[in-house]
């Protein structure tokens, strides 16, 4: 994921929900990526299938489409958003990339900012 290496440790960046899913695979899906690599992101996702660490994970960033960034974002609900990313507009605080995604949203649109931990 050529996306994710250029972000810092920790960032913040603003992703505008598609859809909603019950699982992180089937929001994948939802974006364009093929079953069997999606299954292989969210496995990768998590530590040795430790349950917690996958609970903590929140965040799953990817190319599609010949470079277009997509991210399945966990809910406060525990559904899994399927997004259109913007990691380019990262920020170093969640405040700022909420400013961010207020100017991106259009037309009852509704977004989500991801906080994206580098593992």
């Amino acid at each position: 994921m050529p996306i994710a290496s250029d972000l810092p440790a920790v960032a913040y960046f603003p992703a505008i929900v598609r859809d909603e899913c019950d699982s992180p695979i089937d929001a994948l899906v939802l974006l364009g990526v093929p079953r069997d690599e999606a299954t292989d992101l969210v496995a990768a996702t998590w530590n040795d299938w430790d349950e917690e660490a996958a609970r903590a994970q929140d965040c799953i960033l990817c190319d599609i489409d010949g470079g277009r960034p997509v991210a399945v974002l966990r809910t406060p609900e525990g559904r899994w958003a399927a997004c259109n990313a913007f990691p380019e507009k990262a920020c170093g605080e969640r405040r700022e990339a909420e400013r961010v995604l207020a100017k991106l949203l259009k037309r009852g649109r509704r977004g989500l900012v991801a906080e994206w931990k580098r593992g």
